[in-house]
């Protein structure tokens, strides 16, 4: 009997604490533009983040997801996220520097700062990756996780790459920020910065030779079928911030909040995974594709290293030099395994 009664009072508080938490979740819809293709793994990711949203909602917290640039480029859906007309985006993070606020972000992707992908996972969920996000709400925005674009490639319509001189002379298109441009010039090669919807009409018209990307994009945005060459140079982690606007933010409830950080965290979790496979996939259908694909060696990476010191020097103090030793500190306690 007791056990009984126990039972029906412990039944009947969850459905009260369930009852109190509906109540706390509006009727809303969520757009999330990304410049990427709609078979994309991100965009899977993006709608696997919509359906654990609204299992968690009962189904009131709608997201609608926009691919393929069709509401802007990164900089431009920042703007709008920040200005209250789109709710989140998925911009490369390289492009937040812009905002003199979010300059540190520039640091993820100095010249082959990461060994791989475990390594940069130990750094954005760490203390580095949170003082990251930390620095968004002050520009407008809410950071609710940084996703994996994966290590970046050059591809070209020219000739093989197999050492550091064969990028002199080659017109590559470039993320819209001032390293990419510099790394690309101190190698040699005539960096073209471009929104990436041009990318493929670039390459199409020969307005550009080349691009880099990692293979998920080089695949699924065809660039197979416009460049014949590929290097395995892994010049550059590439990472996305998942954002959304703090204007959209602050109209939440705390529960509400709380089911969009908890489903971004599934999310960021899931998306790092199906975004490894399908590169790892990616490569091997460019090269069943047609595309010859080369690799820069430890040796010629090392030579890579060296002539982008200049570079590395100049953006490290230029993105913040106190950050920096705190990423390089980071990094070495997790190479000791500490």
């Amino acid at each position: 009997m007791i056990s009984f009664r126990f039972s029906t009072i412990a039944v009947a508080l969850v459905c009260f604490v369930s009852a109190g938490m509906a109540a706390d979740i509006e009727e809303r819809n969520i757009k999330i533009g990304t410049t990427l293709a709609g078979d994309h793994p991100q965009v899977a990711a993006l709608t696997k983040f919509g359906e654990l949203l609204g299992q968690k909602s009962g189904g009131k917290l709608k997201v609608k997801i926009y691919p393929g640039g069709t509401l802007g480029n990164d900089v431009s859906m920042t703007a709008a996220v920040q200005g209250g007309v789109q709710e989140m985006a998925i911009p490369e993070a390289s492009t937040l520097v812009g905002n003199p606020a979010l300059k540190e972000f520039g640091l993820l992707n100095l010249p082959l700062l990461f060994k791989n992908s475990a390594e940069a996972d130990k750094v954005l969920d760490g203390p580095f990756g949170k003082k990251l996000l930390d620095r968004l709400p002050q520009t407008g925005l809410i950071g609710l996780g940084i996703w994996e674009n994966g290590f970046r490639h050059v591809t070209n319509s020219r000739h093989p790459i197999n050492k550091v001189e064969d990028f002199a002379g080659l017109k590559i298109r470039v993320l819209q920020n001032p390293l990419m441009i510099d790394l690309f010039s101190t190698l040699g090669a005539n960096a073209v910065p471009m929104p990436f919807p041009e990318v493929y009409p670039g390459l199409e018209s020969k307005a550009v030779d080349g691009q880099e990307n990692p293979f998920a994009t080089i695949e699924s945005s065809k660039f197979y079928e416009v460049n014949k060459h590929a290097v395995i140079s892994g010049h550059v982690y590439s990472a996305w911030a998942l954002i959304m606007g703090k204007k959209f933010w602050d109209k939440l409830s705390p529960v509400e909040q709380k089911l969009v950080r908890d489903a971004a965290a599934e999310a960021t979790t899931y998306e790092r995974t199906i975004m490894r496979e399908f590169d790892r996939k990616a490569l091997e259908s460019v090269k069943a594709k047609g595309m010859q694909v080369t690799v820069l060696s430890d040796a010629e990476r090392a030579r890579m290293g060296e002539k982008l010191k200049p570079v590395t020097d100049k953006f490290t103090n230029q993105f913040g030099a106190a950050a920096a030793a705190e990423l390089t500190a980071e990094l070495a306690r997790i190479r000791a395994g500490k």
